[in-house]
């Protein structure tokens, strides 16, 4: 479990294609305190180290095909941004929100407005039978735990703070880019029992 509050940028430093497989290496300051077997989130997708190079800060993760598919690690490219969180310690205060790493699609950004030292950033995804959101909740992006501002069907918008823009991948977003969204897991299972009762 995270609770999607980013820890550190890596940077994308190798991408090796494996039959349906990809691996992807990157570079942290994170890495000597890794071992192999971890989940790491990126980009708010749960992935397992699978080797480790300490001497060079590197480590590699391996997304199989259903993570390609539903997720924007796909399209990583050497040298991009990805946003890090390792799983919360059960000692840990919950800063974020109860945040899975399981990504349930992505988002196209449609929009980014300054206002006056924040952003706005707005963003659309194909709607999907129990995935909402609803404005002042909670969404994961890129595995940024965030709040809703305003809410529609198929669309929705966040406020980011300096900080947020300044230590996570935010900064690097622009109009067209495509990103990760969990939806908030409590949301999910309400509109699932309310889908079964009103079908039962």
């Amino acid at each position: 479990m995270f609770t999607g509050i980013i820890e550190e940028l890596g940077k994308v430093t190798g991408l090796e294609r494996e039959g349906e497989n990809l691996h992807i290496t990157l570079e942290a300051e994170m890495t000597p305190e890794l071992k192999i077997d971890q989940s790491i989130a990126h980009n708010g997708v749960c992935l397992t180290v699978v080797d480790l190079d300490n001497g060079q800060n590197r480590y590699t993760v391996t997304a199989i095909k259903e993570t390609l598919d539903r997720s924007n690690i796909g399209l990583l490219k050497i040298g991009d941004l990805v946003n890090l969180e390792r799983c919360m310690q059960m000692n840990g205060r919950l800063d974020g929100h109860i945040v899975q790493g399981h990504v349930d699609q992505t988002a196209t950004v449609t929009d980014i407005n300054e206002v006056d030292g924040s952003w706005e950033f707005h963003f659309e995804y194909e709607p999907k039978d129990n995935l909402i959101t609803v404005e002042k909740g909670s969404i994961t992006i890129n595995g940024t735990s965030l709040t809703v501002v305003k809410s529609e069907k198929g669309a929705f918008s966040v406020a980011i703070i300096p900080y947020t823009y300044e230590h996570t991948n935010f900064k690097s977003f622009k109009k067209g880019t495509v990103v990760n969204l969990e939806f908030d897991i409590i949301g999910k299972y309400v509109a699932s029992y309310l889908e079964q009762s009103q079908n039962s």
